[in-house]
């Protein structure tokens, strides 16, 4: 694994590079096999990248597959909805075809069901373990990445590529940690005072909080404003 970490005077900054990253990776992928496979982040962090993505025409929309790191188990167009954010922010606004695009299922009433399903999707996709080009991660204020919280059964799966986490008592479906560390490329994408110090456990200390048990098998990049980096001893 190939770990960097980037930090940015500002959240503008920021997303200038994330925008100069995906237009790399996308381009590459491209060429390599026609097609770029992605999946985003959700919650508020990322919000300002997807919505700079939004007004770049030259990028390879038409050949993007558009997967998600999880979901709230909540209806589509629940103001909660990472597939809702990412549909307002970016999807709604650029040609990428529909059938490209693969929000996670959350209308059965069936949490474990619907994990399963979105398995099945990546299997068709895929073809085995979901090496996507790109995924983008984020960190909450207790260390968790995707719905893979502190100390949840979730941490623990080993032999599938989704299942049900937790947050509260409330059902998420996540990526596991396998499905996770099969990227080429994983960004994790960092912003705000409120993560500084969480930030620095993460990256100065040994630790077994959620984010700490990624094992990416591709490249790791850290990609941070200076507000989150604040507690960093090389800032």
């Amino acid at each position: 694994m190939l770990r960097a970490i980037q930090v940015y005077a500002s959240v503008e900054d920021l997303t200038a590079a994330g925008v100069h990253l995906w237009r790399q990776l996308s381009q590459q992928a491209v060429a390599r096999q026609g097609c770029f496979r992605v999946a985003l982040a959700g919650g508020s962090s990322p919000k300002r990248l997807y919505e700079v993505l939004a007004t770049v025409a030259d990028l390879p929309w038409h050949r993007t597959w558009v997967f998600w790191g999880d979901e709230r188990y909540v209806p589509p167009d629940h103001p909660d909805s990472n597939a809702r954010m990412a549909r307002l922010a970016l999807i709604d606004q650029v040609p990428i075809p529909p059938k490209q695009i693969f929000p996670w299922p959350t209308h059965r009433g069936d949490p474990a069901g619907d994990a399963a399903a979105y398995a099945q999707v990546l299997e068709q996709v895929f073809g085995g373990p979901p090496a996507w080009d790109l995924l983008l991660l984020g960190m909450g204020e207790d260390g968790h990445t995707a719905s893979l919280f502190p100390d949840t059964p979730a941490l623990e799966v080993k032999d599938r590529w989704t299942t049900v986490g937790h947050k509260q008592g409330d059902p998420r479906l996540t990526l596991t940690f396998p499905a996770l560390n099969a990227a080429r490329q994983t960004l994790i994408w960092v912003t705000g005072s409120s993560k500084a110090q969480r930030l620095h456990q993460v990256l100065c200390q040994p630790g077994s909080l959620p984010i700490q048990r990624l094992r990416p098998q591709g490249s790791l990049i850290w990609m941070l404003d200076r507000a989150a980096a604040a507690h960093l001893p090389w800032v």
